[in-house]
């Protein structure tokens, strides 16, 4: 009994913290990420879609176009709630992804090795389309069975880059409900603006390196935050996302 507990409890926390990545699988499909366009106060315009758990009765992260100095960016509050901005797209997995993004009121309380803590005051994330016979048996059984309780298709392998000041920077940190998430903490205090540049394909391979020795195709580009777990609130801000071509070696 317990046994059959703990496994049914491992299928709903990935069941319902991937689901709002299953809607990449009925949102068309670009090779180019858009920019985040659309009015001061207006969720962004498609291809960004806003995606939130099935029947979600927590608040939801409340993500809008904001303008900084004249530029357009993304503003990111997490109130006790959970969301994402979702962005489909079809190429290769080992681009570089470069952005900047600044955290005015980080979660205090957030600890991503438990899951009374597991939320972040920002994150962009990569979803790959992983071939199922990469994953070990045991998470790709716990897929088939998440898949079957939403009936949506979930991402095989998720790369998120967190804003976090708890772990030095660069950490990697698997999700403590689902080891499909893995976590590249990042992130600096102050809440001036900071420049990211990250190889994709290297951090993959890192993260992902002992389950898959290529770089799989991208399937969406995810940004968001969350503070469902803590209850606490965050407030940050995104800009300039980009998706450009692999780094020459």
């Amino acid at each position: 009994m317990r046994i059959a507990s703990g496994i049914a409890g491992r299928v709903s926390a990935l069941a319902l913290g991937w689901w709002a990545c299953a809607v990449i699988a009925v949102l068309p499909s670009n090779a180019a990420l858009a920019p985040f366009l659309g009015t001061v106060g207006a969720v962004p315009a498609p291809p960004w879609t806003y995606a939130s758990l099935p029947e979600q009765k927590l608040a939801r992260t409340r993500i809008t176009i904001d303008s900084d100095k004249g530029s357009t960016v993304l503003r990111v509050e997490a109130i006790a709630s959970y969301g994402n901005l979702i962005h489909r797209i079809d190429r290769a997995g080992d681009g570089v992804l470069t952005w900047r993004w600044k955290v005015e009121r980080p979660l205090r309380s957030s600890d991503l090795r438990s899951r009374q803590g597991d939320d972040v005051a920002l994150k962009v994330c990569a979803l790959y389309a992983m071939p199922r016979q990469a994953v070990p048996f045991v998470e790709r059984q716990l897929l088939r069975l998440a898949e079957l309780r939403t009936g949506e298709s979930l991402p095989a392998a998720t790369l998120c880059y967190v804003w976090d000041l708890n772990w030095p920077e660069g950490t990697l940190l698997a999700n403590v409900y689902s080891r499909r998430v893995r976590y590249i903490t990042l992130g600096q205090p102050g809440s001036l603006w900071q420049t990211v540049r990250r190889d994709l394909g290297a951090d993959f391979l890192r993260a992902f390196g002992e389950e898959s020795g290529s770089v799989p195709q991208l399937q969406a580009i995810a940004v968001g935050a969350d503070a469902d777990n803590t209850g606490g609130s965050s407030l940050g801000f995104i800009a300039d996302l980009q998706l450009l071509d692999a780094m020459r070696r």
